[in-house]
């Protein structure tokens, strides 16, 4: 497997790489360690604060590589180029250094498709990820060159991504921004004034129901857990989302096992023709009926 190359964003080097590369921040340390991490041609230690630009080869090799599995996702959109799928709840994106299987990268390559090898050994052809609680659309490179294409129109925030959520209690204004920069403390995204990395969302009222409330949500920044941890900062976290406070008996009258958060229109310029690809998801069945349930939760 040929090494990592990438620009660095802000922050500690071995949470950048971790971030980039899709590996465990323990992975990623170990190589660091060995002297298979470079900044600028140089070795660091792990906890090297990165300005964003740097230029880094990582060389974290695998030999356990995903394998293809079923059932297949549906596919929204495809050509020589990309593909556009709509990703199923309860599925995380790509393989880790701790799982090899049930991933939408397997699932991709049980269906045959190609995917683009500079994505790496465990996320070949991932551009970018929805957590596994997440429904909606991804799209995914099948050559190398859209790969980097895409990458960097993901890096340059030239793709739009909207979401539908719906949040616990009823909010005030009809559109609001929320920027508030995030950092990880152990396993959870947190706001992190001090040292976290900005990030910015938008909203937008949907629809006012009795108990709750329907947002649209684009994000301006691709942090992890951006808009649940957004949502949950100003106090109405996403209903169904345990992880960030929004579980217990309200998403239980709904029905609702995962958050209420779904990916469902994705807008980007083609990497070879430029022209616009604009594809829409409507709700799975599971976050259309507890929708209706929360309509008449008076």
């Amino acid at each position: 497997m040929a090494p990592e190359r990438f620009v660095a964003a802000p922050g500690r080097l071995d949470a950048v790489v971790a971030s980039e590369v899709g590996r465990s921040r323990a992975d990623v340390q170990r190589a660091i360690a060995e002297g298979a991490v470079t900044v600028d041609g140089r070795i660091r230690p792990k906890s090297h604060r990165l300005e964003g630009g740097e230029r880094i080869v990582a060389d974290l090799r695998d030999d356990a590589l995903p394998g293809p599995e079923g059932p297949p996702v549906p596919v929204r959109f495809e050509d020589d180029d990309v593909l556009v799928v709509a990703k199923p709840a309860g599925v995380i994106t790509h393989p880790t250094d701790r799982r090899r299987t049930g991933t939408l990268v397997n699932r991709l390559l049980g269906m045959g498709v190609p995917l683009a090898p500079a994505g790496g050994a465990l996320r070949p052809g991932i551009v970018h990820r929805l957590d596994a609680g997440t429904s909606g659309l991804l799209v995914v490179a099948k050559t190398d060159d859209a790969y980097a294409s895409l990458r960097d129109v993901f890096r340059r925030h030239l793709a739009e991504r909207r979401y539908v959520a719906l949040v616990r209690g009823h909010l005030e204004n009809e559109r609001f921004v929320v920027e508030a920069p995030l950092g990880r403390r152990a396993a959870r995204i947190v706001i992190d004034r001090s040292e976290g990395r900005p990030a910015s969302t938008s909203f937008e009222m949907r629809e006012r129901l009795p108990r709750t409330s329907l947002l649209e949500a684009v994000p301006r920044t691709g942090r992890t857990h951006q808009i649940r941890v957004h949502l949950r900062g100003i106090r109405h976290p996403i209903v169904g989302d345990r992880a960030y406070g929004g579980g217990g008996d309200e998403a239980s009258r709904l029905g609702l096992t995962r958050p209420f958060l779904h990916a469902a229109r994705l807008s980007f310029p083609h990497p070879s023709t430029g022209a616009t690809i604009d594809v829409e998801e409507p709700l799975p069945e599971e976050l259309a009926t507890a929708l209706e349930l929360a309509r008449q939760d008076g």
